[in-house]
């Protein structure tokens, strides 16, 4: 196998498919491998480029092949979905990812690091953790309205709860089971409070995270996410790019020389994107404590255009700032 040039790995949990190929683009080799048996086909290998399609488990995969001298680049799945001949499987999908990574004008997405990875867990934990917390809420919101009790939304329903059992006479295994509810949630609270205390540690170290809280708006949990996504801000050659991969530009329908703007193209992390508008929205509610040029484009954009689309604009430009911040290790001025 000193004849290869390009590897494409079709990943799964326990089993990998290979294709490679010379630098012609003539296949050299098709085989299913397990992951020892894929470690030692590529330790084994002369260095060359290794391809595979970026996912959670890919990251890992690129620093593990790295070791052994390759070159390793990850693809976004919808550009090799084109490149699959006829039927799909694993074999034929290894070589569309070889197909893919052998053109000129083709983007590649950067490995992310131990860090990175960790980070993105804690902040997926938090989100579940939230929804639960929320969803515990509207069930004891939707119990107690099935016995004719309304209450305000939101966490009225645990404060006010012990009032209400007194008052109203539930059958007593539906007030066991609110009482229950309501521990569940403040048990939730305090897991919550758990992890976001371990983001604030680890953003008390992270130089990065430090600077992006000088962006007004901009908290601890945005704030850590940019950071997490950014790295050193080398993976996106522009601000414009970073902002594009967070779905905060247009969608683009242009055809004989009429160029068609729409929404927004909602790519990328929603959950980045949702931050980055909150973040907007909070400067927009406290414009008039905030000086400078940033302000004074956000109260000429609201004479113009209604709320929500200067609020995606807003949440564009603080993406584009966070990228400016990360990649020249500058502090926001205004």
């Amino acid at each position: 196998m000193q004849n290869v040039s390009l590897i494409g790995i079709d990943l799964g949990k326990h089993s990998f498919h290979v294709h490679a190929q010379d630098k012609h683009g003539h296949a050299l080799l098709r085989k299913k491998f397990s992951r020892s048996q894929l470690t030692t086909f590529l330790s084994s290998c002369s260095a060359s480029t290794v391809v595979m399609e970026s996912c959670a488990g890919a990251h890992y995969m690129a620093r593990h092949i790295s070791a052994f001298g390759h070159q390793v680049k990850l693809i976004s799945p919808q550009f090799v979905r084109p490149f699959v001949k006829t039927n799909k499987n694993d074999f034929i999908d290894a070589e569309a990812i070889c197909e893919a990574a052998s053109r000129p004008s083709m983007r590649f997405v950067a490995p992310r690091t131990e860090e990175q990875q960790a980070m993105s867990a804690i902040h997926r934990v938090r989100e579940s953790l939230v929804r639960e917390r929320v969803k515990t809420t509207n069930q004891m919101h939707a119990f107690l309205l099935e016995f004719g009790i309304s209450l305000p939304r939101g966490i009225a329903v645990i404060r006010r709860l012990e009032a209400l059992l007194e008052e109203h006479a539930l059958p007593p295994y539906l007030a066991r089971l609110l009482v229950r509810l309501r521990q569940h949630h403040t048990w939730l609270s305090e897991q919550i409070d758990e992890v976001e205390q371990e983001l604030k540690n680890h953003l008390s170290d992270d130089e990065s995270a430090q600077r992006l809280l000088t962006i007004p708006g901009v908290g601890v949990i945005t704030a850590s996410l940019l950071s997490t996504k950014l790295g050193d801000g080398k993976n996106f050659a522009s601000s414009r790019d970073f902002a594009a991969s967070t779905g905060l530009v247009p969608r683009q329908y242009s055809t004989g020389g009429k160029n068609t703007l729409m929404g927004i193209s909602k790519r990328g992390d929603k959950k980045l994107r949702r931050l980055l508008v909150q973040c907007a929205r909070v400067f927009m509610q406290r414009i008039e404590h905030h000086p400078g040029r940033l302000a004074d484009w956000v109260k000429e954009q609201l004479t113009r255009h209604c709320s929500n689309v200067v609020a995606c604009g807003l949440a564009n430009k603080l993406a584009r700032i966070a990228w400016a911040i990360t990649a020249h290790r500058t502090e926001y001025s205004h």
